[in-house]
């Protein structure tokens, strides 16, 4: 009996271990709740409702290790639909979960919600999560902060606190409203009022002096700033009087420390940021100042956002916090790069990069980012005019699917959702850069075309600015699913000869957002070892609203291992009754339907543009149309039939 039972305590030992060990490789789980609805907040000498998860701006924290597993159950109990995205975040075969609007998935209907399962593998440091339908995420946004896995330590000292700085944009009156009736009457898509850390605008904005953010310290330790731009549109430098700055990590990957006296980050990038608290007892502001890449005057930028950091102990308060000196105005171009060349991957042992080769590439992309008016003609179903402005890749202005996601069109081979067409190279090449431009390069189309490529694909692209109708810009470009390798980036116009002679392979920056240079180029290389959908675009809300960005579509690979995950038992769909207009537009199409049939011609579906709430969908009875399919209508982009 006694050797039973040790044998039985032996049994259930290995078993205990072997659990941790299983865990250890795993990783843990973490269970999160959002709720997502609207709340009034004080700012600017006003106070407006604002759409928020768990009635605070910014969002929740999200704080795990390195390869644990997140489940977040998002609730919509707002009015409007919305997705949330994992930025920066590859979520290794379950593009499922990416969230990107009709691309990953259909929006979270009010009064439903979804479960997203977040896949951390070699993501580490500070990331964040945002919403991604429309213009939500100015204030549906907050941090992720991925910790080294247990037993191990960062390759820097090990500060003493650390510390989320978000900085935000902040928006006079529903920002909702306001770009809706920008979008209906194709006017200029609304610039920020303020910007904001951690909520607040600061003392240097109207009605804000009390309610700027401080963050205390004590002297002699060390701070881990984890600093995230959500800013809608606008890069911004950051510096804190005074005090020296030491950047470690880009987008969750480590780089070469770089000591500076302030920083640039652009919308949609993290950093990670050492300070040291070693200077003579007192308040000090941290601030942030927009660089501007456009033409805009100085005066419309407005004031600065601040913070302010106040050393504990016995001291007499000045009567104003110290300003950072160092920060640089707004157009200083050289401040920009200065900062911008020092950043390299940490290129280490304990953190290898592996960059595709020259004779590695299977797949090599030229793709021009260009502002452009949209081309259409008259349908003579509805009105269809010229939209004075819009964005494009390739002279391709993006257009999302309505009738279901992309992701699902792909995995379930629904036709006529998207086509697989992305071009590899511009239409046709002239002067980027140049100030004068001809009618050809100012219009463009719009097209749902995504670029497929094969499994482990080496794939380099050089991302193009255009000067055409006076729109260069510093574009960040983001992708979803992937981190890339930033081989280099120049000004003028890429030349394939020379230029590539000065890429860098050594030590480049692995990131998932960099900027394509205002009338510049930006080249990266990445392999495509991730299976599934996956959207890349400008983090410029104002450019992706217009059209600059596309996606990929990545095959599976040979074994199971290297394919996409099967999808969770639910996704929510794309199609939801609303009125939208619906006594005019029913009138209309079963006129059609009538018409058709009495004159027994052929029906064809075609795309127009209606002026709809986006994201919601009618449905119609079947009747006699060819196609269950061809039975809705959503709205926004829908489809009528038409006697040809």
């Amino acid at each position: 009996m006694k050797s039973q039972k040790k044998t039985d305590i032996l049994v259930v030992l290995f078993l205990v271990l072997q659990f941790l060990m299983i865990s250890l490789v795993q990783g843990e789980v973490h269970f999160y709740d959002f709720v997502v609805r609207e709340k009034n907040f004080t700012g600017l000498c006003e106070t407006k409702s604002m759409f928020v998860v768990n009635d605070i701006f910014p969002g929740p924290e999200i704080r795990v290790h390195k390869g644990d597993t997140v489940y977040v159950n998002v609730h919509n109990q707002g009015y409007y639909g919305l997705t949330i995205h994992w930025h920066g975040i590859m979520q290794l075969r379950n593009p499922w979960s990416d969230g990107p609007e009709y691309i990953t998935q259909c929006p979270i209907q009010p009064g439903t919600n979804f479960t997203y399962e977040v896949l951390l593998s070699t993501e580490e440091g500070t990331l964040w999560w945002h919403a991604h339908s429309d213009w939500t995420r100015a204030s549906v946004h907050g941090a992720i902060v991925i910790l080294p896995t247990v037993g191990s330590t960062y390759p820097f000292p090990q500060p003493d606190e650390d510390e989320v700085i978000i900085l935000s944009s902040w928006y006079l009156g529903h920002l909702k409203e306001r770009v809706d009736e920008a979008m209906e009457e194709a006017t200029s898509l609304p610039r920020s009022d303020a910007y904001t850390i951690n909520g607040k605008p600061g003392d240097l904005f109207p009605c804000s002096k009390g309610t700027t953010y401080r963050r205390k310290v004590d002297y002699g330790k060390t701070y881990l700033f984890r600093i995230v731009n959500a800013n809608i549109d606008s890069s911004l430098f950051f510096a804190v009087a005074q005090h020296n700055l030491t950047v470690v990590r880009l987008d969750g990957a480590y780089i070469k420390p770089i000591c500076t006296t302030y920083i640039l980050i652009s919308p949609g990038q993290t950093m990670d940021v050492l300070l040291k608290a070693d200077q003579v007892l007192g308040r000090y502001y941290m601030a942030g100042r927009h660089f501007s890449s456009d033409n805009a005057k100085v005066s419309e930028f407005g004031h600065d956002v601040t913070a302010i950091l106040e050393y504990n102990g016995n001291y007499t308060y000045p009567t104003s916090p110290l300003f950072p000196k160092t920060l640089p105005m707004y157009s200083d171009f050289a401040a920009a790069l200065n900062f911008t060349y020092q950043i390299k991957s940490l290129a280490s042992p304990q953190y290898p990069i592996n960059v595709p080769t020259d004779n590695d590439i299977t797949t090599r992309m030229f793709i021009t980012a260009s502002m452009n008016s949209l081309y259409c003609e008259d349908s003579g179903f509805l009105s269809c005019t010229e939209i004075p402005i819009s964005t494009s890749v390739n002279n391709i202005s993006w257009v999302n699917p309505r009738s279901t996601d992309l992701l699902q069109a792909y995995y379930r081979n629904i036709s006529g959702v998207y086509s697989t067409d992305f071009p590899d190279q511009p239409p046709t090449y002239y002067n980027f850069t140049d100030e004068t431009y001809s009618k050809d390069t100012v219009l463009t189309v719009q097209g749902t075309k995504v670029k497929v490529l094969s499994y482990n694909e080496s794939v380099e692209i050089v991302f193009q600015g255009t000067d055409v109708q006076g729109g260069s810009v510093n574009h960040p470009m983001h992708m979803h699913g992937y981190m890339f390798y930033v081989v280099g980036y120049g000004f003028g116009n890429y030349d394939n000869e020379t230029d590539p002679k000065g890429f860098n392979l050594v030590d480049p920056p692995h990131v998932t957002t960099f900027g394509v240079p205002k009338n510049g180029w930006l080249a990266i290389r990445f392999i495509a070892n991730n299976p599934g959908v996956w959207f890349w675009h400008c983090h410029m809300e104002r450019h992706l609203t217009l059209g600059m960005e596309a996606a990929f579509i990545v095959k599976n690979g040979d074994t199971a291992e290297t394919s996409i995950l099967e999808p969770p038992a639910y996704m929510p769909s794309c199609c939801k009754l609303q009125n939208c207009d619906a006594e005019r537009m029913t009138a209309q199409f079963e006129e059609q339907l009538d018409r058709a049939k009495g004159g027994k011609r052929k029906v064809t579906s075609r795309h127009e543009t209606a002026r709809c709430p986006i994201g919601t969908c009618l449905t119609f009875p079947e009747r006699e149309s060819r196609q269950k399919q061809d039975s809705w209508l959503c709205c926004g982009l829908f489809r009528a039939f038409e006697l040809v």
